[in-house]
C-alpha cells in the first residue's frame, strides 16, 4: 500500500517515569524502536528524556521527528499535520497524562489525573 492509501504511523510518546539509572537508555530504544517498527512521524513530549527518544528515532532513521514540551502543544501540532488514514499510537508513563492529547484528537473534554475537565 501506499502512504496515500494507508496513511501515515504516527507514535506520540511520551517520557517513561520512575526507570531510575536505565532512563536515557530505555528512551533511546524506544526510539530506535520505532524506526524498526516503520513509523512515519515520532512526536515526543516531554523535557530531556523525550528529547533522548527523539534523537536517537531520527537517527536511527524515523522520517519525521518532533519534540514538544506538553501535552497541549502536543495536540496542537497533530491537529495541524494528521491527515485522513492516519494512524496514530499514543504512549507514555500515567504520568505524562498523554490520554490528554487523544482526548482533544478526539473531540472529548480533556481530563486531568483527577479526572476534572481542564480549561
Amino acid at each position: 500500500m501506499t502512504e496515500a492509501a494507508s496513511g501515515r504511523r504516527i507514535a506520540v510518546l511520551g517520557e517513561m517515569l520512575e526507570l531510575g539509572d536505565e532512563a536515557v537508555t530505555a528512551h533511546r530504544e524506544i526510539g530506535r524502536f520505532a524506526a524498526e517498527s516503520g513509523v512515519d512521524l515520532v512526536l515526543a513530549v516531554g523535557g530531556d528524556l523525550a528529547k533522548q527518544l527523539a534523537l536517537a528515532a531520527g537517527e536511527a532513521g524515523v522520517p519525521d521527528v518532533a519534540m514538544v514540551g506538553d501535552n497541549k502543544t502536543a495536540a496542537a501540532f497533530l491537529h495541524t499535520v494528521l491527515k485522513p488514514g492516519d494512524k496514530v499510537l499514543i504512549k507514555a508513563s500515567r504520568g505524562g497524562q498523554l490520554w490528554q492529547v487523544a482526548q482533544s484528537l478526539t473531540g472529548q473534554p480533556v481530563t486531568d489525573l483527577s479526572g476534572r475537565h481542564l480549561a
